[in-house]
């Protein structure tokens, strides 16, 4: 293709960008520095973890930020079979459950990295570089949609083994707005719905915990010290904020009743302490970076880069829906992380990676 003009990044995004992470890491040292000093010996170990990552990601964005996104087209395949790689290396001994019921991680160099998260850029880059290629019919279901779909559907039977169910649906649904923008028939999506209904139900229902999740969901506090404890803490943590919060650095629920305050719960702590004001700051700036996200895609000089920074886009947008609908009890416990916000070394890492390719699309759109 010919090379468009390049231009300066687009700063409404950086601004976002930086103002979520400096909230995040304010908030993850306000929600973590009691508990880390009693069971780390340290107050600042949290901080100290997500400041590094954070750091490493902020290079990494700056680097891909540079590189002309239309290169990475070539290099979408070997991305997706590295993907496959860490996910089947989770399940040898290098693979870590950090004390959990779940492995997920894998433990590099005094490191752990989830490669879960690793697949949602992998899978972002390889359909936008498939679905745009001059080859694929997309009126034809077979030709186009189905080898993604295919994919992604292994790639979500490795995650959701580990097990990780919440983190595999955020992926395949990013997956599937990439399908649909790049012009996939609604009656195909619809069939595929069907198709994929019972097996998803199936999942779910197998599994006794997520049976009680619902059902926590449904009604928490038919069980308030078991099922329905993580929604019930989470909504005693937002109903004192009122409108300015009880101050920052100030909150009860973190202290060892609030689950995971740090992490999957951090939008809590914030609503808890920094009250409507400051839950509102965040979904504020979300709204600004996805309005650029999109507005980037729109303009995008070619169908690729469309493509690629609407699934960006769209994979941070559905995480950070689903980690505030859980908060807020909207619907059951996931275990999804707010980007950029919680603590989390693999997901604030790829999240920085896929906004400095996003921001090197900016370079390029058409203004």
């Amino acid at each position: 293709m010919k090379k468009p003009q390049r231009r300066d990044p687009d700063f409404a995004l950086i601004l976002a960008i930086l103002l979520l992470l400096s909230m995040g890491l304010i908030m993850v040292f306000s929600a973590s520095y009691v508990i880390a000093g009693e069971s780390r010996g340290d107050p600042y170990y949290f901080l100290r973890r997500q400041a590094l990552w954070v750091g490493l990601g902020l290079a990494g964005m700056f680097i891909l930020s540079r590189f002309p996104y239309w290169r990475y087209r070539r290099l979408s395949l070997f991305v997706l079979l590295a993907n496959f790689v860490l996910l089947t290396l989770v399940f040898t001994p290098l693979g870590t459950d950090l004390g959990t019921d779940a492995r997920r991680w894998l433990s590099i160099g005094g490191l752990t990295v989830q490669p879960a998260e690793f697949s949602k850029l992998a899978f972002i880059l390889f359909t936008a570089a498939y679905l745009s290629s001059r080859s694929v019919r997309l009126e034809n279901f077979w030709s186009s949609s189905f080898i993604p779909l295919v994919l992604v559907g292994i790639n979500f039977i490795f995650v959701a083994a580990q097990p990780d169910v919440g983190t595999a649906l955020v992926l395949v649904a990013g997956t599937m707005v990439i399908i649909l923008l790049a012009g996939m028939p609604i009656k195909h999506l619809a069939a595929l719905v069907l198709l994929a209904l019972p097996p998803l139900l199936a999942i779910i229902f197998k599994a006794e915990y997520r049976i009680r999740r619902l059902m926590a969901f449904l009604d928490p506090w038919a069980d308030p010290s078991g099922t329905g404890y993580q929604i019930i803490q989470s909504l005693l943590a937002l109903g004192p904020g009122h409108l300015f919060g009880v101050g920052l650095g100030r909150s009860r629920q973190k202290l060892y009743y609030l689950p995971e305050p740090q992490n999957d719960f951090i939008f809590a702590v914030i609503g808890e302490e920094l009250g409507f004001v400051g839950a509102a700051a965040v979904l504020l700036l979300f709204f600004v970076l996805i309005w650029r996200g999109l507005k980037i895609a729109m303009a995008a000089p070619d169908t690729f880069g469309s493509l690629l920074a609407a699934g960006i886009t769209a994979m941070i947008a559905i995480q950070a829906l689903t980690n505030i609908a859980v908060v807020t009890g909207s619907i059951p416990v996931t275990g999804i992380t707010l980007p950029l916000i919680s603590a989390g070394g693999s997901s604030v890492f790829i999240t920085l990676c896929s906004l400095g390719v996003l921001l090197n699309i900016s370079r390029y759109a058409q203004k």
